[in-house]
């Protein structure tokens, strides 16, 4: 018998959460529900999770600082956010921190249910899949399947979100990748907010890419992205 997905879900509305709960039960996730911040992130420390859902405003640890020590601990489970917070800032710190989806209150259980189906196939495809061979990117070794980026004796721990772009451009060195494609293929979806995700994400590809001064991500004005190495 299959294991079931285990999902984190962490909501302080208790109408809310055992909505909730309910639904994801009858779907199949065995959830783990917390209604309080700090006492979630106890729990996350000694539980094994598949995907977190986590609420903003929660007492004595908001969701915000909670999926930051998340990250710290496990750095690519898949989190989502639901929030009554609409605000396009904070969309914006939500996928800063590392969300993989973001989703705003009042929202349908339907759609709730299609997001954590569209996250968790994508993340287990770096475990199902054909092997997948390292890549070798100016004088770093990128190995996607273990999610690590290695320049000499330091070694670098992606997201699988970091890892599944450095992957499409490594497959597509030179070679110009179009925003609403990358967006497509990676997050499903080319709106604003996951527009604005992506320019996070290629600032940290940048960032970790940067001890080696032959590689470069190139904007292409209103076209999109380029990984070059120079000669």
């Amino acid at each position: 018998m299959q294991n079931k997905i285990k999902i984190f879900l962490v909501e302080d509305d208790t109408n809310l959460g055992f909505v909730m709960k309910d639904n994801l039960e009858i779907n199949q996730y065995e959830v783990n529900w917390q209604t309080d911040g700090q006492t979630a992130w106890q729990v996350f420390q000694q539980t094994q999770f598949d995907i977190c859902i986590l609420d903003i405003m929660l007492p004595n640890k908001d969701g915000f600082s909670l999926a930051t020590d998340i990250r710290k601990l496990n750095a690519d489970i898949p989190i989502i956010f639901v929030s009554a917070k609409s605000m396009k800032d904070d969309k914006l710190k939500g996928f800063k921190i590392g969300a993989d989806d973001y989703l705003t209150k009042p929202f349908s259980i339907e759609e709730l249910l299609a997001r954590i189906e569209v996250i968790l196939k994508r993340s287990q495809k770096t475990t199902k899949n054909t092997p997948i061979t390292p890549h070798q990117i100016g004088n770093y070794h990128f190995d996607f399947k273990n999610l690590q980026l290695t320049l000499g004796q330091t070694t670098k721990n992606l997201t699988l979100k970091e890892a599944e772009l450095l992957k499409l451009f490594a497959e597509n060195l030179n070679q110009v990748l179009e925003r609403d494609r990358i967006l497509n293929q990676l997050w499903g979806d080319d709106d604003y907010f996951t527009g604005r995700s992506l320019d996070v994400f290629i600032s940290r590809l940048r960032k970790y890419l940067k001890d080696d001064p032959k590689i470069e991500i190139q904007n292409i004005h209103r076209v999109g992205f380029k990984l070059i190495i120079k000669e």
